[in-house]
């Protein structure tokens, strides 16, 4: 006999979305909730230090992207993997012949 999921994420991957749409919608919604409110508290706090700290050298993205990186800060991060993904993206810088 099958045991049951421990986690909401467990439960997402058993629940079939063509049979139950509504249930798969409601635990696709509680697995992006934080565990508790300290995690969201830190996000704020957070993304208010650096809103504080660089205010005046930041855009959206940038912003963005490092509150992510200092939420998430206990994530391991493969170096090699991230180099080789920005070697092969395009080459930004625009050439103007004048």
């Amino acid at each position: 006999m099958n045991s049951q999921p421990k986690t909401a994420i467990e439960a997402l991957a058993l629940c079939n979305s063509n049979l139950y749409p509504t249930i798969h919608s409601l635990l696709s919604i509680l697995c992006t909730m934080p565990v508790s409110v300290a995690t969201a508290e830190r996000s704020f706090s957070t993304l208010r230090r650096l809103k504080t700290w660089m205010r005046s050298k930041m855009n959206e993205d940038r912003l963005t992207g490092l509150a992510l990186m200092n939420i998430h800060c206990d994530i391991e991060l493969d170096i090699e993997d991230i180099i080789t993904r920005f070697g092969r993206k395009k080459c930004r810088k625009m050439t103007f012949v004048l």
